[in-house]
């Protein structure tokens, strides 16, 4: 792709944030609802965790089979074209009559929200070197905020109109968005590429191979994304129970308090295009291991909680710009296939975290669920510090 030296520019940029932030909520909507959607299809709470680790495996199958075509094919029709697909699978879920409808509504959304990695691959090669980190920082913030507001969104029209209403309403606004980027992307025309789709998907797994940062990052993103969905997927099993009892829409304003964790995305990103990814992902993975310390307190402090999701999505949005900001600068010309193979494990580690948090819960309680996601943080930690002279040897 002939992608011009000058910076991409700050609207583009923002169009990105905003897109990005919508299609990932596509895939976090369900989080606050899982006690509704027990209720309606009569879905036991000790499996309820289901629903969201169907669309994390699909999304991680969307990352194997529809990202790498970033690298392949014209990225502008590439993303309208998928975002336009998730207007309809998002409509089969509002409208979902069984649970096999709503599983498979959900696996097809998953799947096509992997469009956000496009995005972001796109912008990565449209931004100029020496700010590459801060606007993967400002398109990443986007991916947070959405990631946190779906779960607002999510509560206050499921307390207005029903659950159903949450995916009927981001159907209609993905649509919109699909005209706004119709207009603004630019539409770059790929050099001739002499790979053929199966050796496409072949050279992902030839890159972790080939290149040790990814692999280390990658475990890393792993380990924080199931640190993340750990407290997210949970969460609203204690606060819907008793003593608690909140409603949706205070349940998904909880998700309000993370957004400190975005507005730091921008700053990490300035630190790792000045070198200082390592300090950056080690002070981070540090105040991950604390955030679970506050969060314990969950069911006798409210206030503890909201700090400690500050320091929770702060310290995972840290990693992960980081981690991108790292990654993207290996191999110019096969960002796409990089992102598709380094977001496989922030797939599996949401899944991972969705489906062990509401197991653990239904058999050890909230304080089960804090030891666990406690105990993935300071894997993440040990693992950063036995892996950092490597990492900073391969950097030079």
């Amino acid at each position: 792709m002939s992608a011009p030296v000058s910076s991409i520019t700050r609207y583009v940029t923002l169009l990105f944030a905003v897109a990005c932030g919508m299609s990932v909520a596509n895939i976090y909507f369900a989080q606050p609802l899982l006690d509704a959607l027990s209720s309606e299809f009569g879905i036991d709470y000790s499996t309820i965790g289901i629903v969201i680790t169907i669309t994390q495996v699909f999304y991680a199958l969307g990352l194997l089979l529809l990202v790498p075509l970033g690298d392949l094919l014209n990225q502008r029709r590439l993303i309208i074209g998928q975002m336009l697909l998730s207007v309809t699978a998002l409509l089969i879920v509002g409208t979902a009559s069984s649970s096999t409808v709503l599983f498979a509504g959900m696996a097809v959304v998953g799947l096509l929200a992997v469009v956000t990695q496009t995005l972001v691959a796109s912008a990565a090669t449209m931004a100029a070197p020496a700010e590459r980190g801060r606007v993967l920082g400002l398109v990443t913030s986007g991916v947070v905020i959405g990631i946190l507001l779906a779960r607002s969104i999510a509560g206050i029209l499921t307390d207005l109109a029903g659950w159903r209403s949450v995916y009927l309403v981001s159907a209609v606004l993905m649509l919109l968005m699909v005209c706004a980027l119709f207009r603004a992307l630019p539409n770059f025309e790929r050099e001739k590429e002499l790979l053929s789709y199966p050796q496409l998907l072949k050279s992902v797994l030839l890159l972790f191979a080939q290149e040790r940062i990814l692999r280390i990052r990658a475990t890393l993103c792993l380990l924080i994304f199931t640190a993340f969905s750990i407290l997210w997927t949970s969460l609203v099993l204690p606060l819907s129970s008793a003593p608690l009892s909140l409603s949706h829409t205070a349940i998904g304003a909880f998700g309000l308090a993370g957004v400190a964790g975005a507005l730091a995305a921008a700053r990490a990103g300035r630190l790792a295009d000045q070198g200082l990814g390592q300090r950056t992902t080690g002070v981070a993975l540090i105040l991950l291991l604390i955030s679970w310390l506050l969060i314990g307190y969950t069911e006798h402090s409210l206030l503890a909680l909201v700090v400690g999701i500050v320091l929770l999505d702060l310290a995972v949005q840290a990693v992960h710009v980081t981690n991108q900001s790292m990654i993207l600068t290996l191999r110019p010309e096969a960002r796409s296939r990089l992102t598709a193979g380094y977001m496989v494990f922030y797939s599996i580690g949401s899944a991972t975290g969705s489906i062990t948090s509401t197991y653990i819960y239904a058999y050890f309680g909230w304080n089960g669920v804090c030891l666990l996601g406690a105990s993935v943080s300071a894997f993440a930690l040990l693992f950063w510090a036995m892996t950092r002279r490597i990492t900073v040897t391969a950097l030079n």
